[in-house]
């Protein structure tokens, strides 16, 4: 009998840890950290944090280019909020009050801004079977995804 109850409790320990990387890989904030980006030959590092309402920002804090040529340093000079283009380009807030959709397993209800472009775009975000962040941007119809690579 003590064999039967030690070979059951050495099962469920040894499950255990799945079943707890599997509720993580569920959770809304497993979206958490930081991404490698890379939109339209731009490399840069994003930021996902959770806000005190429960929802998500993604923000730029890091950029592989990030001077102009003449020196200076760049700066979101394609936005349509005329107050926000003197901000850094590695300082740029791409999404704010992106939502966890716990039934579809993504993340939505908000827009993402594309400074390449200077457009605000509805986003979904999720993860892929791979572990890539799939972000799509989307206007009248007309979209498109990017992946990004998780650092830590």
């Amino acid at each position: 009998m003590r064999r039967i109850f030690a070979a059951i409790a050495a099962i469920l320990f040894c499950a255990l840890p799945s079943f707890a990387q599997s509720k993580l890989n569920d959770s809304a904030d497993n979206i958490l950290g930081k991404y490698r980006a890379v939109q339209s030959g731009e490399v840069s590092n994003t930021q996902v944090t959770k806000e005190a309402d429960g929802t998500y920002t993604i923000k730029v804090v890091w950029l592989e280019k990030d001077k102009e040529a003449n020196g200076q340093k760049k700066l979101d000079v394609k936005n349509p909020d005329k107050s926000l283009r003197s901000t850094p380009a590695d300082k740029i807030v791409l999404v704010k009050g992106l939502k966890y959709n716990k039934e579809k397993k993504q993340w939505g209800d908000a827009k993402i801004y594309d400074p390449t472009r200077g457009i605000k775009a509805n986003c979904t975000v999720k993860f892929t079977d791979d572990g890539k962040l799939s972000i799509r941007g989307q206007v009248m119809g007309i979209g498109e995804t990017v992946y990004w690579t998780k650092l830590d």
